[in-house]
C-alpha cells in the first residue's frame, strides 16, 4: 500500500465559554504545553500556540488521518479536565462550543506563526470579536444565521 503525503496547515481558534477571561498568565504556558502534547501525541505537528485570557489560537501541521473536529473535541475535553485537575481556575472553566478552522499554504507559515505567537500585542489594537470577524471576512466565510460568540452577562444585582 502506498504512503500518504500531505502538507496541511490549519489555524484553530476557540474561546472560553461565555468569553470569560479565565486563562491566567500564571498557568497559560503550562496549558499551552499540555495542548501541544495532545496535538503531537496524535501525530500532528504544533507550529505555534498562543492566545489571550478568553481564547486560544493553535497553528499546526495536520495529519490527514484525523478530522479537525475530533482533534478539537479531544483538545477541549482533555485540556478542560487538566485545568480542573490542577485547580488552575477558581471559577467554573469550560470551553465554548464551536471553533474556527482556517487553512494556509506553505508560503504563509512564518506569518501565521508570528501572528499566533504575538496575540498579546495584536489584541492591544483589536478585540477578539474584531479579529475573528476579520478572519471570517478574509476567508470569505459567510456567517449567515450561525452563532459566533457566547458572551458572559453578569447577574444584575
Amino acid at each position: 500500500m502506498a504512503d500518504v503525503f500531505s502538507q496541511l496547515y490549519v489555524q484553530i481558534v476557540f474561546a472560553v465559554k461565555n468569553r470569560q477571561a479565565l486563562i491566567a498568565p500564571e498557568w497559560e504556558e503550562e496549558l499551552n504545553k499540555y495542548i501541544t502534547g495532545i496535538v503531537e501525541h496524535r501525530g500532528h505537528k504544533m507550529l505555534a500556540i498562543g492566545g489571550m485570557p478568553d481564547h486560544i489560537h493553535i497553528f499546526l501541521g495536520l495529519k490527514p488521518a484525523e478530522s479537525i473536529s475530533s482533534l478539537v473535541a479531544e483538545i477541549k475535553k482533555s485540556s478542560n479536565a487538566f485545568i480542573k485537575e490542577r485547580h488552575f481556575s477558581t471559577f467554573q472553566f469550560e470551553w465554548q462550543a464551536g471553533y474556527g478552522a482556517f487553512s494556509y499554504s506553505r508560503s504563509h507559515v512564518d506569518a501565521v506563526c508570528k501572528y499566533v505567537l504575538n496575540q498579546k500585542e495584536h489584541h492591544s489594537r483589536r478585540t477578539f470579536e474584531e479579529e475573528f470577524l476579520k478572519i471570517l471576512s478574509d476567508f470569505d466565510i459567510e456567517i449567515g444565521s450561525k452563532r459566533i460568540f457566547d458572551f458572559f452577562i453578569p447577574d444584575e444585582e
